[in-house]
């Protein structure tokens, strides 16, 4: 399914290519639902419900976990319309096959991280493709693309627009450029990366130094005060709701990660931002876009 674009162009490599985001006009607003089922080292996937669109942010946990957490939902892996991927790295696309090959889905992903998933997964899929920067609409959902400092072939962020408000995915990444922060800007939802604790990571002992260096390094990702600096540059009036995420099970903890953004946030005085640190054990509470979204403290630490 292309939306409101029609047909798309056939390659040798199987995939079609979208064409350029167009203008919209004014349309009455929808009912938008969000949930990040899941948030972490191990799997990363969200769902976006946008009056009758249905999309996956990355697949990154089992086929059969993806049908039981939507399932909570009370939806299904055979109603969606596409998974959009920002890389192609395992906790990204474990449940490619299971999902997309099988009931072919469509994905959306631009042409390197295309090529990285099938010669990993040796499967084929229904590839949508897009160039790094560009925009295109999956129906009632516009979809901006732009490059992000990870390693993995050609990684990009995500805003995702809709009739209720405006989605930023800013994860995996080993710093936040001025390009990633302008992007994501327009979001009133943002999920952003608090990956680790710097300290408990140097302190790990079951990372080599190797590893160390390449979480920590520019082309990583992002540690609880990394994250807390760019959500200082990016709050505004617009934004209502940071989601925390990709948290590493071994090297951080929710509450340090959650006092790491707030008190940055408290001494800009956003206190309309509310903050919610992903699991990747459980799905957050579904929000809906425009309305009153509730902070949600983490769970005390354990002693």
């Amino acid at each position: 399914m292309l939306g409101l674009f029609g047909s798309a162009e056939n390659t040798a490599f199987g995939e079609k290519h979208l064409p350029p985001r167009r203008t919209l006009p004014n349309v009455a607003p929808v009912s938008v639902r969000f949930t990040i089922l899941a948030s972490g080292s191990s799997g990363n996937c969200a769902y976006l419900e946008a009056g009758e669109t249905r999309l996956l942010i990355d697949a990154g946990l089992s086929g059969r976990q993806t049908r039981q957490r939507l399932a909570t939902l009370g939806r299904a892996p055979e109603g969606l319309h596409g998974i959009l991927l920002t890389h192609e790295h395992s906790d990204h696309i474990s449940g490619l096959v299971a999902l997309a090959a099988k009931l072919q889905i469509p994905v959306y992903c631009n042409r390197l991280t295309a090529e990285a998933v099938t010669e990993i997964t040796e499967a084929k899929f229904d590839f949508r493709l897009f160039t790094t920067g560009g925009g295109f609409e999956v129906n009632e959902v516009g979809v901006e693309t732009f490059a992000v400092p990870h390693d993995a072939m050609d990684p990009v962020g995500f805003l995702l627009r809709t009739s209720a408000g405006n989605l930023g995915f800013l994860t995996d990444l080993g710093h936040a450029t001025r390009l990633t922060v302008e992007r994501v800007r327009p979001a009133n939802v943002l999920v952003l990366e608090t990956n680790h604790d710097v300290k408990l990571l140097q302190d790990d002992l079951r990372r080599p130094w190797s590893l160390k260096q390449r979480i920590l390094g520019r082309h990583g990702h992002l540690s609880n005060e990394a994250g807390a600096a760019v959500a200082e540059q990016i709050v505004s009036e617009n934004l209502h709701h940071l989601f925390l995420g990709h948290l590493s099970r071994d090297c951080n903890r929710p509450e340090l990660a959650h006092r790491a953004v707030s008190s940055v946030l408290q001494k800009t005085g956003a206190a309309h931002v509310g903050i919610t640190v992903a699991s990747q054990d459980v799905p957050c509470p579904t929000i809906e876009l425009g309305a009153q979204i509730p902070a949600i403290e983490p769970a005390p630490a354990a002693n």
